[in-house]
């Protein structure tokens, strides 16, 4: 059976004393939940990784991401962030390529599969982002872009590896615009995501791996997008820093 996931990204956002709040709000709501196969997963800034884990651990199934790091094992690379100290202090996944370390940032496919490769090494599990930009749906390359960047990115990688990532289709159109694919459209891309993964690794891998959509998912929309087969729940940006939003997205799991 698929994880079913919300995963809050907070992004650049939120003084300590409102992430502790934040969490502390979302976990308390997730504690009457009992989808065995539901988890949550906060992605806070890096000073609020420590004490979020401490928060986490008073429920098995919520989990700790670091929302970026570094490709290579450590060195001279100030401000940026290793593999090793993300699981020094019991992080245990880390979103890679976001479509805002794509643009802003200028991160390629193959620095993307070298983050990956690095963050398998340390066992933490991956949560990879593909998605498309307005113009390249508008131009007709929504499925060209989403399999270039999956197959770039993630498809160098063995059955047994790949197993372990979570993918998160994010329409960069869709993202903090308040536009959302409508759930016809996300499903058609995660169906065809999905078919990608069955043609690289067979059936056994794309059936067992969570799918995520994000791209201004919200309480309100929350139960359409992930009753869709091939949505496994969301990567959540502003809806994520509102415990009672949160909840309600986490709800609809």
């Amino acid at each position: 059976m698929r994880k079913k996931i919300a995963a809050g990204n907070w992004k650049m956002n939120l003084t300590a004393a409102e992430a502790w709040s934040l969490a502390g709000g979302v976990l308390e709501a997730f504690e009457g939940n009992t989808k065995e196969n539901a988890q949550v997963i906060f992605a806070p800034s890096y000073p609020y990784l420590s004490k979020v884990v401490e928060l986490a651990a008073s429920n098995d199934r919520v989990f700790v991401a670091g929302q970026n790091l570094h490709q290579e094992e450590s060195g001279a690379y100030t401000g940026e962030i290793s593999a090793a100290m993300l699981t020094s202090i019991g992080v245990t996944h880390v979103i890679i390529g976001h479509s805002e370390r794509r643009q802003y940032f200028g991160e390629t496919n193959a620095i993307l599969a070298a983050k990956i490769n690095r963050a398998l090494a340390h066992g933490l599990v991956p949560i990879y982002c593909i998605g498309e930009t307005l113009e390249e749906r508008e131009s007709g390359k929504t499925m060209e872009v989403n399999s270039t960047q999956l197959s770039e990115g993630a498809f160098h990688l063995d059955a047994e590896n790949f197993s372990k990532l979570i993918i998160a289709y994010e329409p960069v159109w869709a993202i903090g615009t308040g536009k959302t694919a409508s759930p016809a459209q996300a499903q058609e891309v995660h169906a065809t995501i999905r078919s990608l993964i069955s043609g690289k690794y067979g059936d056994g891998v794309a059936d067992q791996i969570s799918l995520l959509y994000g791209g201004s998912v919200k309480a309100a929309n929350a139960a359409e997008l992930f009753s869709q087969e091939d949505i496994d729940g969301g990567l959540v940006g502003g809806a994520s820093m509102n415990a009672a939003e949160f909840a309600g997205i986490i709800a609809a799991l």
